[in-house]
C-alpha cells in the first residue's frame, strides 16, 4: 500500500509538472495540433492568425453565441452548469454548460466526448489557462483552434475556405454564421445555411449588438 501511495503522488506529481510546462510553452508558443484534428481523421486545414489579425466581430460573434459571460467568469459559468444539469436530469439530449475557456482547455490539451474524468481534467487546465494565460490568450488560441469545417480548423482557415478572404475583415454576417456552425462544424452550412442554423445565425448577429454594447468583449480589448 506505502508502494502504491508513493507511485500514485509521483504520477500526480508528474502531471502538475507536464502540465504546468505546457500551460505554460502554449501562453507564448502556438498549440502545434491537438488531438481533436489528429483523431478526426479529415486532414488538417489550419493557418495560425494572432487576435489583432481577426476581426472584432469574430470575437463578438462567439462570445454572443458561446459564452455572454467570458470577461466576468473565472472560467466556469456557475449558473449555466446548473441549468445545464437541470435539463439533463429531465431526459432528452445532453447539453453542456462549457465556457469558451472550458472549450479552449479541452481542444488544446484533451480530447472531445464527455465523461467524469475527462471533465476533471478539463476543469483543472481550465484553472490554468485562466491564471496563467488570460482571457486574451484564451481567446486568441480558442480562434485558431476551434474546428470551423470539415478538416478545417480556425478562424482564419475558415474564412478562407467559406468566403474566399482572410479573417481579418469578417462582416457581422460571415462571423455570426461561422459562430452558428461552431457546435457542428461538420453537419451546419456556413455559406448557405437554412432552417435552424440561418435562425440561430441571425439571433446571433442580434445579440452581436448587445455584447459590443455592453462591453462583453471589452476584456479581449483591454
Amino acid at each position: 500500500m506505502i508502494r502504491a501511495a508513493k507511485l500514485l503522488v509521483k504520477i500526480v506529481l508528474w502531471f502538475i509538472g507536464i502540465s504546468l510546462a505546457l500551460v505554460l510553452l502554449f501562453k507564448f508558443v502556438p498549440p502545434p495540433v491537438t488531438a481533436t484534428m489528429i483523431l478526426n481523421g479529415d486532414g488538417i486545414t489550419k493557418d495560425w492568425e494572432s487576435l489583432g489579425n481577426i476581426d472584432r466581430n469574430m470575437v463578438t460573434a462567439v462570445i454572443a453565441a458561446e459564452d455572454g459571460k467570458f470577461c466576468s467568469h473565472n472560467g466556469f459559468d456557475q449558473e449555466a452548469i446548473e441549468q445545464a444539469i437541470k435539463r439533463n436530469a429531465e431526459g432528452g439530449r445532453i447539453r453542456g454548460g462549457s465556457t469558451i475557456s472550458q472549450q479552449t482547455a479541452k481542444n488544446v490539451f484533451l480530447w472531445q466526448g464527455g465523461g467524469y474524468f475527462r471533465k476533471g481534467l478539463e476543469a483543472w487546465f481550465t484553472f490554468l489557462i485562466e491564471t496563467i494565460w488570460g482571457k486574451q490568450r484564451i481567446m486568441e488560441v480558442y480562434l485558431n483552434v476551434a474546428e470551423t469545417g470539415i478538416g478545417t480548423y480556425g478562424a482564419e482557415a475558415g474564412a478562407q475556405r467559406y468566403f474566399q478572404h482572410s479573417a481579418a475583415r469578417l462582416t457581422k454576417t460571415e462571423a455570426a454564421r461561422m459562430a452558428a456552425a461552431l457546435p457542428l462544424p461538420q453537419k451546419r452550412s456556413v455559406t448557405n445555411p437554412k432552417g435552424f442554423t440561418r435562425r440561430y445565425g441571425n439571433t446571433i448577429a442580434a445579440r452581436m449588438g448587445v455584447v459590443r454594447r455592453d462591453g462583453l468583449d471589452a476584456c479581449v480589448y483591454d
